[in-house]
């Protein structure tokens, strides 16, 4: 069954009402038809319903609740990832795979080898697209929430979330003690737990900055031998914490 994200206040009594842009969605690209059932999401609740469809108006579809049921795909940890600020293109992937993967947020992080600038005056409108990247990715992999893509931030707002968090994992290809199996080794258990992963853009992290994290409480980890594109490399630290703790 399709699945679509809704509000508290669209719901009355055993009632949804759908409106906005999945209306068009629903009808034009479905073509579903009165009867036909589809999973609505509360993102408030992170419940979700199992319903048909009872009218189809220009504007709005109002379904029936058959069935209520709890959360079922969301991972076991809050993963956030910091990722140095790369290209349009590569951020665009980097937040729909990790979005598919269960990502809670997704955080641009301005570094000092970044080839890529946010003028102030865009941050709004580059957000609001990245951030419809990720619905249509919670909505294709049947999520229970939508991952938040937060505006930019600098190395040193960076630092002052990393106490917040259980552990923060950054990845640097000059580290040659820990690797990721063995970092998440270390660890009795992920779940429950609140996760950061940092991510330097396309020309790496530098020295000075690695360290102002380290200080701060992040952990050095090796990917490997092989040097992996910005893009990739949080997909393969999620890719590793799902095998680990989920599967």
């Amino acid at each position: 069954m399709p699945k679509f994200f809704i509000k508290t206040n669209q719901i009355n009594e055993n009632k949804i009402k759908i409106i906005g842009e999945d209306v068009k969605h629903i009808t034009q690209v479905l073509r579903a038809k009165v009867g036909e059932k589809l999973i609505l999401c509360n993102i408030d609740t992170n419940i979700n319903y199992v319903t048909n469809i009872e009218q189809i108006g220009l504007d709005f579809i109002l379904c029936n609740i058959l069935e209520q049921k709890q959360a079922v795909a969301e991972a076991k940890v809050e993963v956030s990832i910091f990722q140095g600020l790369p290209k349009a293109d590569k951020l665009e992937y980097i937040i729909q795979k990790n979005t598919e993967l269960g990502v809670k947020s997704i955080i641009p992080v301005v570094m000092r080898r970044c080839v890529t600038k946010w003028e102030e005056k865009d941050i709004k409108k580059k957000i609001e697209r990245m951030q419809k990247i990720a619905l249509s990715a919670a909505k294709q992999s049947k999520r229970d929430t939508i991952p938040k893509v937060e505006n930019p931030i600098t190395i040193a707002k960076l630092c002052e979330e990393i106490p917040k968090l259980d552990v923060v994992l950054l990845a640097y290809e000059e580290e040659k003690e820990t690797s990721l199996k063995q970092a998440l080794k270390q660890l009795n258990s992920f779940e429950g737990m609140k996760v950061g992963i940092i991510i330097g853009p396309e020309g790496g992290i530098e020295k000075s900055e690695v360290e102002l994290l380290e200080k701060a409480g992040a952990k050095k980890i090796s990917l490997g031998t092989r040097i992996l594109r910005t893009e990739t490399a949080s997909v393969m630290i999620m890719s590793n914490i799902i095998y680990e703790y989920e599967l």
